[in-house]
């Protein structure tokens, strides 16, 4: 049977992979000096497998918890499970309410910048825009926290 941990060791190190080096490719079309857009890429495929291994330890550590108390391995296996699918589903949450947020404000910070520079009475508004951008990362973070409240 595929564990959460499973799931996550062998599903999601190909997608980081190839979402790095898509992000990386697209920057450096739209005009980014590729060593910076590499550096960049780099950096956020080093922190999703950060993740990834912290959550490979937390979830082998429950299990050694939950192998410990032999007095019912089914209901042992069963919380250890759905503990490893909260915090995935919290770690996804989160990551992919970043990696949102910043293809957001990657679109809207240099327009505001532009409209700001065209007329400064605009700023108010390019503001909102891109407060709008962040707040979608702000509710990955709220829903990654609610989850692992309920764990």
């Amino acid at each position: 049977m595929l564990t959460a941990t499973d799931f996550a060791l062998i599903f999601v190190p190909p997608v980081a992979i190839f979402a790095a080096i898509y992000a990386a490719l697209y920057a450096i079309k739209r005009g980014v000096r590729p060593p910076r857009a590499i550096a960049r890429h780099l950096a956020v495929l080093l922190v999703t497998f950060t993740a990834l291994v912290t959550l490979t330890l937390v979830a082998s550590a429950q299990a050694e918890e939950a192998a410990e108390s032999p007095a019912d391995e089914a209901a042992a296996d069963t919380e250890s499970g759905s503990k490893g699918i909260g915090l995935l589903s919290a770690g996804l949450s989160t990551g992919l309410a970043g990696i949102g947020g910043g293809i957001a404000l990657a679109g809207g910070i240099p327009a505001a910048v532009g409209a700001t520079a065209e007329d400064p009475k605009n700023f108010s508004k390019a503001l909102i825009f891109v407060a709008l951008g962040e707040t979608i990362a702000l509710y990955g973070i709220v829903i990654s926290v609610m989850i692992m409240s309920r764990i």
